[in-house]
């Protein structure tokens, strides 16, 4: 069950999600960058030419999808995840809870539309959306992915 308004709100969700990745791509040339590492501690995105870091992004984590269950897993739902990497998602199903959206409460999302990459995308906008934050990045990996919401970025050095 979802309210009436949840898929026009979820849309636009998206459409702000895409202009905020573009304004990350032109400013940070995110998604150009040939590594990238995640730090758990520090919950930081560090992105590189080899091995000089030159862009790092502090990050919370949305999500991640799977291939194999073909399905969306929120990271509040992921035990393997420490408490403060999943703070914003946490954030999210309590929003989900508050508004009655099956799908930002469900632990797990099916991809019925038989395009996981898209449900990733489409979730992590939500995410953003809903925790203001700076745009998304996905995980460059074929199958399962992982998610993030960007909460700071910045050049390196």
């Amino acid at each position: 069950m979802n309210p009436d308004w949840y898929p026009a709100w979820r849309d636009e969700a998206i459409e702000q999600l895409n202009a905020k990745n573009d304004r990350l791509e032109k400013d940070f040339q995110l998604g150009h960058w040939s590594r990238y590492d995640y730090d758990i501690e520090t919950r930081r995105l560090l992105f590189s030419n080899g091995e000089e870091i030159k862009v790092t992004a502090e990050v919370q984590i949305a999500g991640s999808t799977s291939a194999k269950s073909q399905s969306w897993l929120w990271a509040w739902a992921n035990s393997n995840w420490p408490d403060d990497v999943m703070i914003d998602a946490k954030r999210v199903r309590s929003f989900g809870e508050t508004n009655s959206i099956d799908e930002l409460t469900q632990s797990y999302v099916t991809d019925v539309d038989d395009d996981l990459e898209v449900l990733g995308w489409e979730l992590s906008a939500a995410a953003v959306r809903i925790c203001d934050a700076l745009g998304a990045y996905r995980s460059p990996s074929e199958g399962d992915a992982r998610f993030y919401i960007i909460k700071a970025i910045s050049w390196a050095g």
